[in-house]
């Protein structure tokens, strides 16, 4: 499959949160123009059908009963949706049984507001750039074995660096973590062929000794075991970094 299929302007079809919402998703954000104002987020897919995403930020005017200040809990279907598939014109987003979560209609045109001039909401374009950021990810290599998304779940920190680092993957799809100084946190969806995708939110920007594990979980597209600790790759295959167990 191809991820750049869900970068449009779309209407929300069979979201009972959001009748009449309409989801932006951009090659470097994603956007949700909805009853409780605009969030805003991070996404991402792969060929093999994955998808996460995450909103960290919310504006404009709350329309609704129990719209809160928390974009989180607000999108909680969005937060269910952990793959895709194409139909058509029509993107469907799945849970982790394959259930449709949301359709995605094109056409849609979201309101600009006081804060968003009309190109910030325009049809989102695509650049060779982006195409190639969203092309198949190199295999797992051969001396690492995939992890196995239930294996994932718990805290890991660094290899070698301060004990103050660490991620810890939660079984409902967040993580949350440390750099040694600033809290960090987002979503992640891991899959066959130890795929590995997860998103990263705002953070603070304490400069301290540590590693940058939410700039590791971000870049990274596979994930695999080398022994007991946890090694994660680009999409090249590269190594950005690696992770050991801790408790």
């Amino acid at each position: 499959m191809d991820p750049t299929a869900l970068i449009g302007n779309w209407h929300l079809v069979g979201v009972a949160e959001e009748p009449q919402g309409v989801l932006r998703v951009a090659p470097h954000q994603i956007q949700l123009f909805g009853r409780c104002g605009m969030h805003t987020g991070s996404w991402r897919a792969d060929s093999g059908g994955l998808f996460v995403a995450a909103m960290f930020g919310i504006s404009g005017p709350r329309r609704g009963d129990g719209c809160t200040a928390d974009p989180r809990q607000l999108v909680g279907w969005l937060q269910r949706a952990t793959g895709y598939r194409l139909e058509g014109d029509n993107p469907i987003l799945v849970d982790e049984a394959g259930a449709q979560v949301a359709r995605l209609r094109p056409g849609a045109t979201p309101t600009p507001g006081p804060h968003l001039a009309p190109s910030e909401v325009a049809p989102p374009t695509l650049t060779d750039e982006d195409r190639r950021r969203f092309a198949p990810a190199a295999a797992l290599p051969a001396n690492l074995r995939p992890v196995d998304p239930a294996r994932l779940v718990g805290r890991w920190a660094p290899a070698r660096g301060p004990e103050t680092v660490y991620v810890e993957f939660r079984a409902d799809g967040e993580w949350r973590g440390s750099d040694g100084c600033n809290g960090q946190g987002g979503r992640w969806v891991a899959g066959p062929g130890g795929a590995l995708l997860a998103t990263s939110g705002p953070s603070t920007l304490i400069g301290c000794e540590g590693e940058p594990v939410g700039a590791w979980l971000s870049s990274s597209w596979r994930a695999g075991l080398d022994g007991e600790t946890l090694v994660l790759l680009d999409a090249g295959a590269g190594e950005i970094g690696r992770l050991r167990p801790a408790g």
